[in-house]
């Protein structure tokens, strides 16, 4: 029997936001249908809303908490009635007997609106079983809504990509829910120092409520002399007979072309036959080609690598997180500092595109 739903539509054609109500299709063998608690409003999906239309409607969102309303016959992991997390990236890839499927609806009128692996914005989605990871029934269920995308990228990038150990020095390129979350886990293994870098400064200054030691305004200094500044070894020289100077890892929680080059800049020098460069790494979504020095690169032995969802097996990570949450390591009271309702996500999204989110947007249902 199909489950009516109220679902957010980004039309083929230009236009606002469009909210629809829907008929889910009962789930199919490997499919979960999934009453939502919150959504995260990620901003990767403002690059999704303002692509040029090609007259495909989408359907967006890839971050929520919820409970099982249905399951198909083949889902072993949850069962009705359980509490879970939907998220973008398989729960487990590693050891799927099956590829994760995409789902489309069809809206009102005969239009079907296509997804990029799920939807989140949305009262009731459904999903692939891939994407549905169970949670225990006693936690909290709107603030965790970002782990499904914002913690596990940030963090993600720290922990797993990075590799990030004690007394290795870090700076973060931009400080919103991915920025934060990165520099959580930064503290979480004790980098030192941890050095946030945004052109807001009271962002920085909120910045250190997750770990950063210090903050670097770029709006009013060169961000990539400072943090070389901040991290430059005396007693170590590079090829060139200059001090060694810059952060053991760099990450860049945007994705914006100068923010993408100044990471590679501002990661540390390497000494040849003695210490390697440091490792720049790209978290937030790109939509420019990249262009730095491949000298540079080659003289310090530097490392420029990417990370997609922080490298996370979503079965194996969510739980970390979770207890991050409860034991006070990972604040995400804090991180999600707006609130909004399906009706409002017009206003959310604008919220976003204007800088006025200083850490994560949700949505509640």
């Amino acid at each position: 029997m199909p489950t009516a739903a109220r679902v957010v539509v980004v039309p083929g054609e230009p236009g606002p936001l469009q909210i629809h109500e829907v008929s889910l299709p009962d789930p199919g063998p490997y499919q979960v249908v999934v009453k939502q608690y919150a959504s995260g409003v990620c901003h990767s999906q403002l690059h999704q809303m303002h692509r040029p239309r090609t007259g495909a409607a989408q359907i967006l969102g890839h971050e929520s908490t919820g409970v099982v309303m249905k399951k198909g016959s083949e889902v072993r992991h949850v069962k009705e009635g359980d509490t879970v997390m939907v998220t973008w990236v398989p729960r487990d890839a590693a050891n799927a007997t099956r590829r994760a499927e995409s789902v489309s609806l069809e809206l009102p009128g005969g239009v079907v609106a296509q997804s990029q692996n799920v939807f989140t914005w949305a009262d009731i989605t459904l999903a692939d079983e891939q994407y549905v990871v169970a949670m225990p029934a006693n936690e909290r269920k709107d603030v965790t809504s970002i782990i499904g995308c914002a913690v596990m990228t940030g963090a993600g990038a720290v922990y797993h990509t990075a590799g990030v150990k004690k007394g290795e020095s870090v700076a973060v390129f931009g400080v919103g829910g991915v920025g934060l979350s990165a520099i959580a886990a930064a503290a979480v293994v004790g980098a030192d120092p941890i050095i946030a870098v945004d052109l807001n400064p009271a962002k920085l200054e909120f910045a250190k409520k997750f770990g950063a030691t210090i903050g670097v305004d770029a709006s009013k200094t060169n961000a990539v002399e400072e943090v070389r500044r901040l991290t430059q070894k005396s007693d170590k020289f590079d090829f060139l007979g200059q001090p060694v100077a810059g952060a053991d890892f760099a990450f860049d929680c945007i994705g914006v072309p100068q923010t993408m080059e100044q990471i590679f800049a501002a990661s540390r020098s390497g000494t040849s036959g003695e210490l390697h460069g440091g490792t720049s790494v790209l978290v937030g979504v790109p939509q420019t080609p990249l262009n730095i020095s491949a000298i540079e690169m080659l003289l310090h032995e530097k490392k420029y690598i990417g990370s997609l969802g922080g490298s996370c097996v979503p079965d194996r990570d969510f739980p970390m997180f979770l207890r991050w949450f409860n034991e006070g390591d990972l604040d995400l009271d804090a991180m999600v500092t707006a609130r909004y309702s399906l009706d409002q996500i017009g206003e959310a999204t604008a919220a976003l595109e204007k800088g006025q989110i200083s850490g994560r947007a949700i949505m509640e249902f």
